[in-house]
């Protein structure tokens, strides 16, 4: 059998390891628009800051493509799949052919189009290693920056810049940082981390023009009529699914590529995982993008499985957020912001003096949704007891204290939530803290 993966992050990992459990001979051929092996995506903001080496960005141990027998093509872009000749062409011109492809692309940054952006140098992206070590490269050159976006992205790039000394503002539209991700409360313990750090933040407000001349930057104007000066801009607003390279392919591609509960396509022997799949959403069944590490390693599992003849079926993405900005950790999953709050029953417990939050979301006495900031030790056991949907009247007082965790649960609770396939969710879970 011939697998190719398009993408080397960790779906493809997810679903390497899946085929080559069922399947030790097939050939495996990964390529990547990138030039480096897998690695963490959340530390590139450290490698910026100067916090880590290079040498600690990998995500795999030395030799994994090896021993996998991986044929690895890095630097090498996919520009087309053509489907029914099963190949896909490379950029160069070159044509790879497959029995299974796996579409693991990820994401592309969403860059909309700002006045005075076109004849400008200094403005960057911050979603891969290469972005990092461009940032990095002209540190020495950068005065103030501007960082576009207050979401997961923009705040990280923000830190990265703020450990290398430089002075950074961050302009967001809505009312709050990281405002689809997590509630108001969080965003607003995580913003007066930011500004104890010295990083400026403006909220409700937008960058509609970026001033200069002659390709230097000499700052930005907001849509309030204030201007800010700064040499360099990072545009953070957020991801799109990486799929314009899909067309005419007959792959179905609505906001992501659509998939089944095996990560099958609409066009037989392709799969697609991670942030550009549109998969069924945990709660409700929709079909969304979930642009979430643990998650991604899940789908690329069950879509290597599948690719390589095994089964297995995905339960739907829960929504995980997680971010560590300047040593204040944070995770959100679930129902965070629920729409008529009339439904829901929420407990919060707050201090926002030693940046510690707590919040729970409960409907119809089943944990949906939980936002932990400073304390996010068992954040694994609260996204267990959402999957399971476990019955939490006698917990909910205990849900609230600081040490929460097994000891307050009933063994039969304990024994759900160490079964074999949550032991396989976690799995994930630790990749990516790892990562983290």
């Amino acid at each position: 059998m011939n697998y190719v993966i398009v993408g080397n992050s960790v779906a493809a990992v997810g679903a390497i390891r899946a085929i080559r459990t069922l399947d030790q001979q097939g050939t495996i051929t990964v390529i990547s628009r990138e030039r480096h092996n897998a690695y963490g995506r959340p530390l590139i903001s450290y490698l910026l800051g100067g916090v880590i080496t290079e040498k600690r960005m990998a995500y795999l141990p030395e030799g994994f493509y090896e021993e996998q027998r991986i044929n690895l093509l890095l630097n090498s872009e996919v520009v087309a799949v053509d489907s029914a000749g099963k190949k896909v062409r490379l950029a160069a011109g070159e044509c790879v052919p497959y029995d299974k492809l796996l579409l693991a692309t990820g994401g592309d940054p969403f860059v909309p189009p700002i006045e005075g952006m076109a004849d400008k140098d200094r403005i960057f992206t911050f979603t891969t290693w290469d972005d990092a070590a461009k940032l990095k490269g002209i540190a020495a050159d950068i005065n103030r920056a501007v960082v576009i976006g207050g979401g997961l992205i923009g705040l990280k790039a923000a830190e990265g810049l703020n450990l290398i000394d430089k002075c950074v503002t961050v302009v967001e539209l809505a009312d709050r940082v990281l405002s689809s991700a997590f509630d108001r409360p969080a965003g607003k313990i995580v913003a007066r981390k930011m500004k104890a750090n010295g990083i400026d933040v403006i909220t409700e407000d937008t960058v509609v023009r970026i001033e200069g001349e002659g390709g230097v930057i000499s700052g930005v104007t907001l849509k309030s009529g204030d201007f800010i000066p700064c040499d360099t801009v990072i545009v953070a607003i957020g991801v799109r699914p990486a799929a314009s390279f899909l067309k005419g392919s007959g792959v179905e591609v609505n906001r992501g590529i659509v998939v089944d509960n095996s990560m099958r396509t609409s066009v037989e022997d392709v799969y697609a995982a991670g942030d550009v799949a549109e998969a069924a959403d945990f709660f409700s069944g929709d079909k969304n993008p979930m642009p979430i590490w643990p998650d991604a390693y899940i789908q690329g599992d069950i879509a290597g499985t599948a690719m390589a003849g095994g089964s297995k079926e995905y339960e739907g993405g829960l929504a995980m957020n997680s971010i560590e900005f300047f040593k204040v950790s944070t995770i959100s999953m679930g129902v965070t912001n629920p729409r008529d709050p009339s439904e829901y029953e929420i407990h919060t417990y707050q201090d926002i003096q030693n940046y510690q939050y707590r919040k729970i979301v409960l409907q119809a006495n089943r944990l949906v949704g939980a936002v932990l900031v400073g304390n996010v030790d068992r954040a694994g056991i609260f996204s267990g007891l959402i999957r399971e949907k476990i019955d939490m009247t006698p917990y909910k007082e205990s849900l609230m204290l600081p040490d929460f965790g097994f000891i307050n649960l009933s063994r039969d609770i304990r024994n759900r939530l160490f079964a074999p396939q949550g032991k396989a969710a976690d799995s994930g879970r630790a990749e990516r803290a790892a990562g983290h």
